[in-house]
């Protein structure tokens, strides 16, 4: 892959081509749920397709690789792969796509970006390294980090600089580029994301208490915002630190100016709450709020 695959810039939605709304571009729901068993569903995961084909994931929690088979994705047309964070219910399944891109004709590098490191969590590339590197669990994939081994392909892994508070853009191509801020989780080192593509603006908050309002400055005029809806608005203590109730996914999608609001990572905790929920969010929002569950499609 080309050198400047990586080149970080400042770039604002406008200047992609703007054809958002002509139906190239959907977004469906691989994982809905969180780390719980029990609630039926498969955790934090995302696909964007783009004309019929996948072309970003983001995050890869439990049973997101069973998504992707279900939706009739094929790992060979992923251009990225984004990480909000590195909980298992948002990583775990990551190496299952990375040996299953060996049964595919995939031939190009494969990007994958998440959050830095702090103390409490490794960075995305040590991450990486210790699940496929020389000494990890899955080294019998270690050929697809090193590149002075033979591979089909190789993994470009980046990390996002977590002291850098800013908006941080790169753009892959002339049709798709990632920004990523840095988010508050409580300890747990975490971004959001936001991918534009061919016009259209799709952000993810990952989980966030969003202390900082950074979500809110990334999803500025963003045609959907994926938010997490984790706790009820009643939640204290611990839950209340790593996540936002539903006033606060209120307050972010009116002050972005969201055009839709879609609600995952949905925990048992708010499952059967939906009517508590959305009057938390009505208070602040007025736009589309849309409840996911797996494998459900949102076209753009």
């Amino acid at each position: 892959m080309r050198a400047c695959l990586f080149c970080c810039l400042v770039l604002l939605p406008g200047l992609l081509q703007a054809d958002c709304g002509k139906g190239r571009v959907t977004l469906q729901v691989l994982g809905s749920g969180g780390p719980e068993l029990g609630d039926g569903r498969a955790s934090s995961s995302y696909l964007i397709w783009l004309d019929g084909k996948a072309r970003v994931l983001v995050d890869t929690g439990a049973g997101a690789s069973r998504g992707f088979e279900m939706a009739g994705a094929k790992v060979e047309d992923l251009e990225a792969i984004l990480l909000t964070h590195l909980h298992v219910d948002h990583s775990v399944d990551l190496p299952s796509f990375i040996k299953a891109a060996f049964f595919s004709p995939r031939s190009n590098d494969l990007p994958v970006f998440g959050p830095g490191g702090n103390a409490l969590m490794p960075s995305t590339s040590e991450f990486v390294q210790l699940l496929m590197g020389s000494g990890g669990a899955f080294r019998y994939l270690g050929n697809y980090l090193d590149r002075t081994r033979a591979a089909a392909f190789h993994l470009h892994v980046r990390d996002i600089d977590l002291a850098d508070k800013a908006i941080q853009t790169r753009r892959l191509n002339d049709r798709l580029s990632f920004s990523a801020v840095p988010v508050d989780h409580g300890p747990v080192a975490a971004v959001a994301w936001r991918v534009d593509i061919l016009g259209c603006a799709i952000a993810f908050s990952g989980d966030t208490s969003n202390k900082g309002g950074a979500l809110t400055r990334l999803s500025a005029a963003a045609d959907i915002l994926v938010a997490h809806n984790a706790i009820p608005e009643t939640a204290t203590g611990a839950a209340r630190n790593l996540h936002m109730p539903p006033s606060e996914i209120g307050k972010v999608a009116a002050a972005a100016k969201v055009g839709k609001l879609i609600l995952s990572h949905r925990m048992r905790r708010t499952l059967g709450g939906e009517a508590l929920t959305a009057n938390g969010i009505r208070r602040y929002y007025s736009g589309p709020v849309l409840f996911a569950n797996d494998l459900d499609k949102f076209p753009l």
